[in-house]
């Protein structure tokens, strides 16, 4: 999971407070590999980034497989409670 986040980002400090803190949640993000990418600064690396993946707004969670392919069709772009996010979590 590749979780892309901003300081200025109202919606990515709601996750990190209300979602990621949960224990359900965090008990299954020990099941996989979490990386988190501080985007609060628009370096160009950051904006090169964003282009290779498609991000056009943040919080935006990518999830790829066991080869490192995305798995675009589980992308997370917004706001999501501990009880949504689990639920797509257990969807992968």
């Amino acid at each position: 999971m590749l979780d892309l986040y901003a300081d200025w980002c109202v919606a990515c400090k709601e996750f990190e407070k209300y979602t990621f803190s949960d224990q359900n949640v965090q008990n299954k993000l020990n099941e996989m590999v979490v990386l988190q990418i501080d985007m609060t600064k628009n370096s160009a690396e950051n904006i090169e980034l964003m282009k290779h993946f498609n991000v056009l707004g943040l919080p935006t969670i990518l999830f790829f497989d066991e080869n490192g392919n995305e798995m675009s069709q589980s992308r997370v772009t917004g706001f999501l409670d501990a009880e949504q996010f689990l639920a797509w979590l257990n969807k992968l």
